[in-house]
């Protein structure tokens, strides 16, 4: 079996795939990929089913010997990919021989990038699925890559792909899938209490520009400007939480949940981004300028369903090449 040994673990790398359905009832959380179509499309690159486990890096690459020849694809934020030193692109499928380290540097913007290998990281299911929840420490290893992990890889034969080697390299077109623009807009549909805020605090949450703070990660993003207020404190019972919720804690600065939000939580709700700008979210790293822009949950639900289509006609289009 095709392995990868981990020589430098990076800032914070971690496996992740679709995440954990189905059990936010029993307390746990889904986890998974932030960045869920740069998962999708680092899968596809590689000639993976778009739920093969893949690695998350943040903000700082590990470095990585392959002791077999192996396929890979990178993508999400832009960041130095390193074949023994030299230089090699992103969004492409890329070819390593036996024995070459692969080395990915420091993110020049956004916060998040995929690492796919042929065949997925053939890593232990905990509880349905390969993901590193970072928080509860739920997940293969039951922490971060740490330098000696070794990362066997899974059976390359039931992979539909080419297995040639190509004779040019070719890429997509990352402008359609990471969006470098700061101050990051994220689209935000009125929540249940949004309506409890004091009237310069409505006016201040589509208006002021926040930054996103030092303390944030996968659990939340925490967003720093001038502080936001009820009209009115009161007391409320938790209720169910769901990635993008943005909350209200006592402190006046909102917390937009991540991928390893508690299931529940009991801080007034006064906004939700859209789906379809989680990925977005993803890629704010500390220091970033955000701003929010009002939207309905109908139109919301549209745009998720438009992305989903080009995603789904993006995979197919890969896949054909890739079999060409």
């Amino acid at each position: 079996m095709t392995a990868v040994e981990v020589l430098k673990p990076g800032l914070l790398t971690t496996p992740q795939d679709a995440g954990r359905m189905d059990l936010t009832h029993l307390g746990i959380g889904r986890a998974g990929a932030f960045d869920a179509p740069a998962l999708r499309l680092a899968n596809a690159l590689a000639g993976n089913p778009r739920d093969a486990c893949a690695l998350e890096i943040t903000l700082f690459g590990p470095t990585l010997r392959f002791r077999r020849d192996a396929w890979i694809a990178v993508t999400g934020a832009p960041l130095p990919v390193r074949v023994d030193s030299d230089e090699q692109p992103m969004w492409s499928p890329l070819h390593l021989r036996s024995g070459q380290t692969l080395e990915l540097g420091a993110a020049r913007e956004g916060c998040r990038a995929y690492l796919a290998v042929r065949g997925g990281f053939d890593l232990a299911y905990v509880l349905g699925s390969r993901s590193l929840d970072v928080n509860a420490a739920l997940g293969p290893f039951g922490h971060p890559l740490r330098a000696g992990d070794v990362l066997p890889v899974g059976d390359t034969s039931l992979v539909p792909a080419s297995q040639g080697t190509p004779s040019r390299k070719w890429r997509l077109d990352a402008r359609h899938w990471f969006d470098a623009a700061i101050p990051h807009t994220l689209r935000l549909t009125s929540g249940t209490h949004a309506s409890r805020l004091d009237e310069d605090s409505r006016e201040a949450l589509f208006a002021r520009e926040f930054r996103v703070g030092n303390a944030s990660n996968r659990v939340g993003v925490r967003l720093q400007s001038t502080r936001l207020q009820l009209s009115t404190p009161f007391e409320m019972i938790s209720e169910g939480c769901v990635a993008g919720t943005l909350q209200l804690p006592p402190s006046g600065e909102p917390i937009a949940l991540g991928v390893e939000h508690p299931v529940s939580g009991g801080y007034p709700r006064i906004g939700q981004i859209a789906a379809v700008d989680l990925p977005r979210l993803a890629q704010c790293r500390p220091g970033d300028a955000l701003r929010f822009t009002p939207c309905t949950a109908e139109a919301a639900l549209r745009m998720l369903r438009e992305r989903e289509q080009r995603l789904r006609k993006l995979e197919i289009a890969i896949l054909q090449r890739l079999r060409a």
